[in-house]
Formats: structure tokens, sequence, C-alpha cells
């Protein structure tokens, strides 16, 4: 499935989607995506080998509809049996894109077209995402995007170590859109 916008395609991953990978995943933004870091080019491809075989449908590579080259990428923590079905329509989107593409809206327009996907296409009922208190842009993104802030956890988290060892705990907000809140915003133009 590939999803088309004024100046992105947002695709499945691909295997020689290694080097973009690398480019942006040899030093994740922000420390939430720690835990994904590349450390060479053939840690990337087997990344992106693995990627390119997911039967994941909420997975997406994010690439410029000029030239093809990868920026970022989308995915969702989604419903399933562990969390019971109280959350069987609900998602968790999450974006990461290379600093070098930064301050250009891309994120913006990737990110609206991944959530009518996601209302649209997986009848998702409603989004949430969470960000660090220190990743204005994020937050910036979720207030673009309709999200209401539902919450602010106080030393929530620990991605990362501090200079001595000991965890760092970051300070997490959590935005969230409802479907109806979503149509409603397209409905007056709002998006």
């Amino acid at each position: 499935m590939e999803i088309i916008t004024k100046r992105l395609i947002l695709r499945p991953f691909r295997e020689s989607d290694a080097e973009g990978l690398f480019d942006y995943l040899r030093a994740p933004v922000p420390n939430c995506f720690q835990d994904m870091k590349l450390e060479s080019l053939d840690q990337a491809r087997e990344e992106a080998k693995r990627r390119s075989e997911s039967k994941d449908d909420t997975m997406f590579a994010v690439c410029l509809k000029d030239g093809g080259e990868l920026i970022g990428e989308l995915f969702a923590g989604g419903p399933s049996e562990e969390n019971g079905a109280e959350f069987c329509d609900t998602y968790s989107p999450c974006w990461q894109f290379n600093p070098k593409y930064f301050g250009k809206g891309y994120a913006t327009e990737a990110a609206e077209a991944y959530f009518d996907y996601l209302f649209g296409v997986k009848n998702a009922r409603r989004l949430y995402a969470y960000t660090e208190t220190d990743n204005i842009s994020s937050q910036k993104l979720c207030k673009r995007l309709g999200m209401r802030l539902e919450a602010h956890y106080v030393e929530f988290v620990s991605f990362v170590k501090n200079p001595d060892g000991t965890p760092k705990y970051e300070d997490t907000l959590e935005y969230a859109i409802l479907k109806r809140e979503w149509e409603s915003r397209h409905r007056k133009g709002g998006v």
C-alpha cells in the first residue's frame, strides 16, 4: 500500500532503504528512539531487510515524491489481544524524521495522510501520541494535527542514562484526538 501526498510517498520499507535509515538512525532524535539506534551500515541493511519483510500495515517509509529519498518513518502501536477489547480501536502513532528535513512541513504532511489512513482504513476511533517535554517540535506537530493535551507524566520513563550511569527519567506529554474530532476539522477545512 502506498499513500501519496503533494510532496511525499508513504510506502512499505525496502531493502534499498538501508542508507536512508542509517542516516537518521545512527543518532535518533529524540531519546525515545534510542533503542532503534543503528551502529553501522551493515546493521542498517539488516534492519531495512527486516522491515521490508514485515507485514505491519501501520509502518511506512516516508519518501520525497521527487527523487524518492527516504526522509523518515511513521508507525503505530495498535490493537492487540494483550490490550483487551477496550483498546481494539485505538492506535498510538509515532513519527521520526531525518533532522536534515526538519522545518519543511514534511512531518505535518505525512502525519495528516497517516491519520487519514488510521481513521479511514484501519477504522481507528482514537489516536494518542507521547512526546517528551523537551521535544517542542513534536508537541507543535500534535497541536497542528488537532490533538489535545491529555496528560503530563512526571519522570515517566527512562531511555538514556545520566553521566553517572543512573537512569535519566523524562517527563512525557500525551496528546490525543478522536475520529469524530478529526473528521470535524476536515469538514471545517482545519487540516
